[in-house]
């Protein structure tokens, strides 16, 4: 660990703050979006920009070397296995449950969904 200086401590704040929020989206459209690609994209993208701003708070604090250097190689990682690990699932998905919706698809049932709730007469 270096020495730590004010101006380090918020950086490193400010990038475990950034991570948590980040995390926090991924898991929440994780648990509320409706389909497979809809889940995957939600925990890819925002789980690997929150799990790299983590990462860099770790290299902040501890400096360029020891854990640091573990820090940056862990983005590295990521970075070679996310988009791997979602073509993967996305691909997987499709041989499962057919074709992947298409726009207009998922427009025509919000239609038809919206179409079914009882509407408010005043």
């Amino acid at each position: 660990m270096i020495e730590s200086t004010p101006t380090r401590t918020w950086v490193v704040i400010g990038f475990v703050v950034v991570g948590t929020f980040f995390l926090t989206v991924g898991t929440i459209g994780l648990l509320r979006l409706p389909n497979v690609y809809n889940r995957m994209h939600a925990t890819s993208k925002p789980a690997t920009i929150g799990t790299v701003a983590i990462f860099l708070a770790g290299f902040v604090y501890f400096g360029p070397g020891g854990a640091g250097l573990s820090s940056l190689i862990g983005i590295v990682f990521l970075f070679l296995t996310v988009p791997t690990g979602a073509h993967m699932i996305s691909r997987a998905a499709e041989q499962i449950r057919g074709p992947v919706p298409r726009v207009g698809d998922v427009a025509g049932e919000v239609r038809r969904r919206v179409g079914e709730l009882p509407t408010i007469v005043d």
